[in-house]
């Protein structure tokens, strides 16, 4: 067998390079050269075929019929949320998360579920023992789970090609190498060529793929960006991996709603499923605090009710102190602002600091004006009432902007024994709210009047 020839690309300029070099010779970056496999050339036209092993052609669409698959439930309810409803055949997920924070184990609770599918656990980083005692320690029935410790990515699709499974795992996708490229595993040629091979294995075989990748100190997943592309559905679990909840997140999904949920918590036997998720944001203080704001975000399919923190104390640096956790800080740093402008309230002088509670991550708009009363509550020690809960986005002239779902937050905030709400204007419900009294506010200052 002829071996392949190797060829290196600038992943600055995209310019090809017969030899590696330190610099590259058309764009003059450094460090840039990677190693991939050349393409044969040859005279003859090749007759490409489908993932489905069918000869490619052009057709319309009117042509092409769809059928529905089904798809199969995991037994975890909060996975299946996360992937839209269950597993799709020929799917390829990639999973990525800090060390210790469970990617593994929810990998292994779900195969160990799954008795009546054939599945296959590829592992290069442990041992078949030491898979063996962590299903004995979270007392799993492993016992028709397949096994394999192997990192070359050709034999692995060898014996899964023997074996013919219905669900393989591959933990993780920077131990693999191909013994086409000589760099070593890891490395982002590696990570690369290995995936475009396993994610060709899956769609021609309708295998249901995980991928287990490691991240980087910046939280992101290791590799070129390229890998997240090549996939169907890419999931980040986010939380403290000593903690006791986890948050897994759909960041990218062909088959579900994106950013979509779902809470685990880590018990002795391993991941569990956490039903009522908006009872572990919500501290529920016995008494009225000063500096604490409910709101309803919604995070994929499911509001969910979240207590947002604000703590605002007299700074004694010369620079006043702007800290967020689960919400960006130079979004902060604006509403203040507008708060100063259009509420006449100043703090440049003082700290402020935000937390939301849970260790949740909010990216949403809707967060900008419990987040401003919640400052303002803890800036003159006033508390929130305890049954008022508050959602909007609050704009640079000082407007109350609408969010979307506003009529669903409002229900899902009553369902918890809300009695009243603060809202932008243009979510006002047409039909009024059984137990809840709903104040729209069209500018911040009302806001402000309403509460304060």
């Amino acid at each position: 067998m002829a071996k392949n020839k190797l060829q290196y690309y600038c992943s600055a300029c995209g310019s090809v390079h017969s030899k590696w070099n330190g610099q590259c010779s058309d764009c003059g970056a450094w460090n840039t050269l990677e190693e991939s496999i050349a393409a044969p050339t040859t005279t003859k036209n090749p007759r490409f075929t489908g993932y489905a092993g069918e000869p490619a052609s052009i057709r319309s669409l009117k042509e092409i019929h769809v059928q529905e698959d089904p798809r199969t439930t995991t037994g975890v309810q909060e996975l299946d949320r996360v992937l839209g409803g269950g597993l799709v055949a020929g799917s390829v997920v990639l999973i990525g998360g800090d060390p210790g924070i469970g990617k593994s184990t929810i990998l292994l609770q779900t195969l160990c579920d799954l008795t009546e599918i054939r599945s296959l656990y590829v592992t290069g980083e442990e041992s078949l023992q030491q898979v063996s005692l962590r299903a004995r320690r979270l007392g799993l029935n492993a016992e028709h789970l397949r096994l394999l410790t192997e990192t070359g990515v050709e034999t692995v699709l060898a014996l899964a090609q023997t074996e013919q499974p219905q669900i393989m795992v591959i933990d993780s996708i920077q131990t693999l190498y191909t013994e086409q490229l000589q760099s070593a595993p890891g490395s982002v040629s590696q990570i690369r060529e290995s995936a475009a091979q396993l994610v060709r294995f899956a769609k021609q075989t309708q295998t249901t793929l995980f991928i287990v990748g490691h991240v980087t100190k910046e939280g992101t997943l290791a590799g070129p960006r390229v890998l997240e592309h090549m996939v169907d559905t890419v999931l980040y679990f986010e939380g403290d991996p000593g903690g006791r909840y986890r948050i897994l997140r759909a960041v990218k999904n062909r088959f579900g709603a994106v950013n979509e949920l779902g809470v685990f918590a880590m018990t002795e036997q391993g991941l569990k499923g956490v039903s009522n998720p908006s009872a572990i944001f919500l501290s529920r203080h016995e008494e009225p605090v000063s500096g604490s704001a409910i709101m309803v975000t919604r995070e994929g399919t499911r509001p969910l009710l979240v207590e947002v923190q604000a703590l605002v104390d007299t700074s004694h640096a010369g620079h006043a102190r702007r800290v967020t956790l689960g919400m960006e800080q130079n979004r902060l740093a604006m509403l203040l602002a507008v708060l100063h402008r259009h509420g006449g309230i100043s703090m440049y002088d003082q700290d402020v600091f935000i937390n939301i509670v849970g260790g949740v991550k909010i990216s949403e708009t809707a967060a900008d004006l419990p987040l401003l009363l919640a400052a303002l509550s803890s800036f003159r020690s006033r508390p929130l009432p305890a049954d008022v809960v508050i959602f909007g986005e609050v704009g640079l002239a000082g407007e109350i902007r609408p969010v979307p779902n506003g009529e669903e937050r409002l229900r899902e905030a009553a369902k918890h024994g809300f009695k009243q709400a603060i809202v932008p204007k243009a979510n006002k419900p047409h039909h009024a709210i059984q137990g809840m009294k709903v104040t729209a506010v069209a500018r911040l200052e009302e806001a402000m009047a309403a509460l304060m």
